[in-house]
This record gives structure tokens, sequence and C-alpha cells, in this order.
């Protein structure tokens, strides 16, 4: 095909998509490390007062420290980290009960001994509610979404995240849910991207073949090379992770996205419309 010369050095839409899946954290939200730590300020301050446990810097140490022993025993076995869980190891540590070491496992029967269901859910409806209203939007991403099922692609959300109620939550808060289809999130899923269940749970729920489908995304692992092994298309957010608690993982030889964009709001134009 022969361009048009005012066309001349701009990238051919990719074209043959008709579904687009977007991760969650810092790819339509943004979770600096700053504004996710004032979340966990905001929730230790109501917890520690609702169920008196006393200064909310014990339960934000005790937050903190249980986060990381989680992503270290849960993230190499594809799990999803659950709140529910560490909930119940924070309570337990703040009332007693002796904490492991770093390489051993919680007695979680015993911990839950020390904490009821009601203090459980008191603790992630907290922290859930802190992170809607506290954690920004990514620039245009309603802007995006609009234009992109204004145009007939199906769009969602495919996430890792541990607890599916927060992006569920965030996505209503936002309005964004008249443009999407689905919410796929690991937590409800059982296990986390690049595991291919994930990817293919999403692709059932579309009811698309994998290569009709897009994922975008900013993390190398779990969203680039996740889908591509899925035989998605892929679309990569580049240094989206800058000043972000969150996992992440660096750029590797031997996969390459079929998009890179430095902005969520470049992609409509770097896609073809879907066609029937």
């Amino acid at each position: 095909m022969t361009r048009r010369p005012e066309l001349a050095g701009v990238p051919e839409p990719l074209a043959g998509i008709r579904a687009i899946t977007f991760d969650f954290g810092n790819t339509l939200v943004r979770v600096s490390r700053g504004a996710l730590h004032g979340v966990l300020i905001r929730t230790a301050a109501e917890v520690a007062a609702t169920l008196r446990l006393g200064d909310p810097a014990g339960f934000r140490t005790a937050w903190a420290q249980e986060r990381e022993r989680q992503f270290r025993e849960e993230v190499p076995e594809y799990r999803e980290v659950d709140l529910h869980q560490r909930s119940v190891r924070v309570l337990a540590r703040l009332r007693g009960m002796r904490v492991p070491g770093p390489e051993v496992r919680w007695d979680d029967v015993a911990a839950g001994g020390l904490a009821t269901a009601e203090e459980v859910g008191t603790i992630v409806d907290a922290y859930s509610q802190a992170f809607v209203e506290s954690i920004p939007q990514i620039e245009g991403v309603a802007e995006v979404l609009a234009g992109l099922a204004g145009r007939g692609f199906r769009l969602a959300i495919l996430s890792n995240w541990p607890l599916a109620e927060t992006v569920d939550r965030y996505a209503a808060a936002a309005g964004w849910g008249r443009y999407l289809s689905a919410i796929f999130v690991s937590q409800r899923i059982g296990t986390i991207k690049p595991h291919p269940a994930i990817f293919a749970v999403a692709a059932e729920g579309l009811g698309m073949p994998p290569d009709a489908i897009l994922h975008v995304g900013d993390d190398w692992a779990a969203d680039v090379i996740g889908a591509r092994d899925a035989g998605w298309r892929v679309a990569y957010l580049r240094d989206h992770q800058a000043d972000s608690p969150l996992p992440s993982s660096p750029r590797t030889d031997g996969v390459e996205p079929d998009l890179e964009l430095d902005r969520l709001a470049d992609l409509p134009s770097r896609v073809a419309d879907p066609t029937p």
C-alpha cells in the first residue's frame, strides 16, 4: 500500500483487534509510594480508633512487614496476596502472638483465634475505601475508554490485585462501568499474571479469540510476557513504574510488544477500528 506523504514515518495502526484489556495499577491509576503510604496512614488511623488498637504506628509497621512477607510467599507461586490473611496476621501481632522468622510460615489457624471476621472485614473495607478515595486516575483515562468503546471495541480490566472489590469500587466511582464489558481480577480468578490461566479466563469471558485481544500494561513479565504467552497482542506502557511500590519486573530480551506507548492517551491512534 502506498502511503500518503503526510503519513510518512507514522506507524500503521494495529489491525485485527476487537477487544482491549487494561491492567489497573499504574496503567489506569497512578500508585506512587507516597499515595499508597497515605492510604495506609488513613487506614491505620481509622482502624486503630475503631478496634482500639492503640498507636496507629504499630498497625502501619505490622501491615508493611506482612505485606512484604506475603509477596515473598505468594508471588513465586503465581498466587495473589490475601488482604484478609494479612489483616489476621496484623491483629495477631498487635495482640501478642509471636512473629515467625522471615522464612517461617505463619500458623494462620492460631492467628485467626486472635481476630474476628467482623474485625478483619473492618480493616479490609477501610483499606479498600481509602484506596478508592485517595489514588488518582492516570490522566485521560475516561476519554480513552469512552473513545475506544464508541468505536466498537470491547473493553475490560485485567489486573493482578489483592481485592477485586477495590477495582470494582474504583471503576464504579470513576464512571468507567459504562465503557467496560468485564473486570477480571486475580483475587477472583485464583492466579496472577503472567500465568496463562488468568488470560484464558478473560478471553473466554470476552468471547474473543486470543489474537483479537490487545492487552495494555506497564509490567514486562506480568503484562508483556504473560499476554504474549497467551497468544494475545500487547501494548507496553514505558516507564510507568517509577516511584511505585507495586511489584515490577525489568525488560528482558526474547519478546517484543506490538506497541510501545509513553502515555495511555496515545493508544487510540495506534489501533485500527475493529471489524465485525
